[in-house]
């Protein structure tokens, strides 16, 4: 697979939203979805594209002052799931965060959200329950790992161009 990694433009995301489906299912997620961020944020908000162009994937990211990239949002297109798009994305983003000064990477997601949970214990992160993370009696899991990303990691699929 070639992909090419590129900072997400507005164009971009209304693009992924108007395919919302293609790459969150029957879940509807568009509130995560800011303008603002790519705004604010536009070279830690990626798309991938596959040779023709079409985006394959993208991830909604940014550095927070306190040196943590954070992915707020990631997801592939249905029929690139597997090929490595996600991955790919994830080094592009850990580049980009540890260009702004990153050191380490994080990420959430709900309990019942086991997909991700298992692929991020499989890049690398350390997950962990923490309890009233969204409020009072809201659980989430919380994902973390150290950069470097290093290419030698399990699940490293996809080349990036940028």
């Amino acid at each position: 697979m070639s992909l090419r990694i590129e900072p997400m433009s507005l164009s971009d995301l209304a693009a992924v939203l108007a395919e919302h489906e293609r790459f969150w299912g029957e879940r509807d997620l568009r509130f995560l979805h800011l303008k603002a961020l790519v705004h604010e944020f536009g070279d830690t908000c990626l798309v991938a594209r596959e040779p023709g162009g079409r985006i394959d994937g993208y991830l909604l990211g940014f550095t927070t002052p306190g040196g943590t990239g954070y992915i707020h949002a990631v997801a592939v297109r249905d029929e690139a799931r597997g090929a490595g798009c996600a991955t790919a994305m994830y080094r592009a983003f850990a580049a980009a965060a540890a260009g702004h000064g990153a050191t380490r990477l994080k990420a959430i997601t709900n309990l019942i959200n086991t997909g991700s949970v298992a692929y991020h214990r499989r890049i690398g992160f350390h997950v962990e329950q923490v309890d009233d993370y969204d409020g009072r009696g809201v659980p989430m899991m919380v994902m973390t790992r150290p950069l470097p990303f290093p290419a030698s990691e399990p699940g490293n699929g996809g080349q990036v161009s940028r």
